[in-house]
């Protein structure tokens, strides 16, 4: 049975942030944790990296307020200081992310699942971390001849239908950069293997609201991928198979499920929701 490795920065956004910061106000919860965990996101948006004065500007609170929250936060290892008193997130949220990618992962099989019944074609679901695409979630398709990734694989953005829909937001600089840092190498000889060719690949999603990779990362096998519109985290769902399969004439009856799909389990995510549309 053939099989695919489907191998199929960030700059703070004031208008998340001032959503952020009204959830808290109106939750009714425990306003240090709100504010540490507000201050964890906005260290996050600003690349992991920050000066106490840099997370004063963006938050509002007083350097006093965020000195002591801060100290807090290293004292439990979620974040460390470095020599030069700036700020970055700390290697024990490394644990809670992978955990949390993995029911990630489970939220999005029954979405997958549909996808799977209406396309016929593997479906997966993956994350933008750091300068690395991984795969979260995959249910297979039931033809003899389908498409194989496994699961927690991370592969280069550049020659992938789901990378190019999780970068296809970013600012051409943030993208010219991140590829500047892994490289461009060329699985095949279809593979964009160019900064401008890529941003070109980028400019066509945003006007034809998919992803493609067309031999691209393996000949004979096309993957055609979505984003998860207001996922807390960047993620894309796409389905892979054949050439011979994911034709044009399918990839416009596809298309519209998948959106369909993608805000569903949006819908889901946000409200912690667990069962399948």
């Amino acid at each position: 049975m053939p099989s695919s490795d489907r191998r199929d920065s960030a700059t703070a956004d004031p208008a998340s942030s001032d959503a952020r910061a009204s959830t808290a106000a109106s939750s009714g919860g425990v306003q240090s944790l709100e504010r540490a965990f507000d201050l964890l996101e906005r260290m996050a948006d600003a690349g992991g990296e920050v000066g106490l004065s840099e997370l004063s500007g963006s938050s509002g609170l007083p350097l006093p307020t965020i000195h002591r929250l801060m100290r807090t936060l290293v004292a439990c290892g979620y974040v460390r200081q470095h020599p030069n008193r700036r700020y970055a997130l700390g290697p024990r949220l490394i644990r809670l992310g992978e955990s949390s990618s993995r029911l990630l992962g489970t939220w999005a099989r029954p979405y997958l699942s549909r996808l799977v019944e209406e396309t016929g074609e593997t479906a997966n679901m993956a994350l933008l971390d750091g300068d690395e695409v991984v795969y979260v979630a995959q249910v297979p398709s039931r033809h003899s001849m389908r498409m194989f990734t496994e699961v927690g694989r991370r592969v280069l953005p550049h020659s992938t239908g789901v990378g190019k829909a999780l970068l296809a937001g970013h600012p051409p600089e943030e993208v010219r950069a991140m590829l500047a840092r892994t490289g461009m190498p060329a699985a095949t000889e279809r593979t964009i293997t160019t900064p401008e060719g890529f941003l070109a690949a980028l400019e066509h999603v945003r006007t034809a609201g998919y992803a493609m990779d067309d031999n691209e990362q393996e000949l004979g096998v096309r993957c055609i991928a979505v984003p998860v519109p207001d996922s807390p985290t960047a993620a894309a769902i796409s389905i892979s198979g054949p050439a011979g399969r994911v034709t044009e004439a399918a990839t416009d009856k596809f298309v519209p499920l998948m959106h369909e799909v993608a805000e569903q389990l949006s819908k889901a995510l946000a409200s912690n929701g667990t069962s399948g549309g």
